[in-house]
């Protein structure tokens, strides 16, 4: 079949959408599908499309079906959808009316959706390459720090300098360094990054780096910390699991659909002061912090390729038989 992934992301960008729609790609292809990466659909001869994000992609998924009105679209969830844009946006809405699944990456976000909707409803997991966990290893830059990283572009929905926030409320013995991996969005998100590091000798930026290397940055520290204030379900908490990396995480629906609602590593959204204490707690409590890996490590078979591949392969399977139902 020929298949298009529509996504807003641009070509050359790292964003978890287009980081998303590389490796769905990946994936179809190895199913035996021929795959288009598009960032609006533009009339192109395709069997199905597969829409990232209801709202920013709701001309290309409108388009597609009045052209192909017999053909499946699949739209997937992201967390502005789900947390904001559905409950504003009505080309959001129709994006779902029109589409003939929907797919969330945590089971969370079925509750955002009236029970007509759900009934559309696949959940894939976003897998990870698994690599077997890797033993923390002191950075040569800070013998003897508690290394802290925290992953992701420096956006405001990611609440990107709460964990050097957090850093600066530790008491002067803590051996706590917090990295941070990500560009910045904004000019004023760059200036305050350089901020932070001249202000903050626990903090450093490290900017937008390659996958390999955010992976290796990864493997290094002992804990990692995801402050956003809404995610569909971030890619790097399935990277930090799969690494054997314990999540200090926000108590929010797209962290806790992933990590459980008895996860022991939770901290109120922005609240600085909670997450200073997870920190300090993280560092000195090894029973704490090895109680957090343990859930982590539970959690990891989740995020298997073959699992993600497997669910893709059911679902294409069942909306093409519907497709040869209707027909027929």
């Amino acid at each position: 079949m020929r298949i298009g992934i529509v996504t807003p992301a641009p070509p050359r960008s790292r964003s978890g959408n287009r980081v998303t729609a590389l490796r769905w790609a990946r994936i179809l292809r190895s199913l035996g599908h021929g795959v288009s990466i598009l960032r609006e659909y533009d009339s192109e001869s395709l069997d199905s499309l597969i829409a990232l994000h209801a709202r920013r992609s709701h001309q290309s998924i409108k388009l597609f079906q009045r052209e192909h009105r017999d053909q499946p679209i699949i739209v997937a969830l992201t967390g502005t959808d789900l947390y904001r844009d559905l409950q504003k946006s009505k080309h959001a809405q129709q994006s779902l009316k029109l589409a003939t699944r929907i797919i969330v990456l945590q089971p969370k976000a079925r509750d955002e959706l009236d029970a007509q909707l759900r009934q559309k409803v696949r959940l894939i997991y976003q897998s990870v390459e698994m690599r077997s966990p890797r033993k923390h290893k002191e950075s040569s830059s800070s013998p003897g720090s508690f290394s802290v990283c925290v992953i992701g572009h420096l956006r405001n929905v990611k609440d990107p300098f709460r964990a050097a926030m957090a850093a600066r409320l530790l008491p002067s013995w803590s051996r706590i360094r917090v990295t941070q991996v990500g560009g910045a969005m904004t000019n004023l998100m760059t200036t305050r990054a350089h901020e932070e590091m001249k202000a903050n000798a626990r903090y450093g930026w490290l900017g937008e780096l390659p996958q390999w290397r955010v992976r290796q940055v990864l493997s290094r520290c002992r804990a990692c910390v995801v402050s956003s204030k809404m995610e569909g379900g971030a890619n790097v908490l399935s990277e930090a699991i799969v690494a054997g990396v314990p999540v200090l995480a926000s108590r929010i629906p797209g962290n806790v659909g992933i990590l459980g609602d008895d996860y022991p590593g939770y901290f109120k959204v922005g609240d600085t002061s909670h997450l200073a204490q997870l920190l300090l707690r993280a560092e000195t409590d090894a029973r704490f912090l090895e109680s957090l890996r343990q859930q982590c490590a539970k959690l990891a078979p989740r995020f298997r390729p073959s699992r993600e591949k497997a669910a893709w392969a059911s679902l294409l399977r069942e909306v093409f038989r519907r497709r040869k139902d209707r027909e027929s």
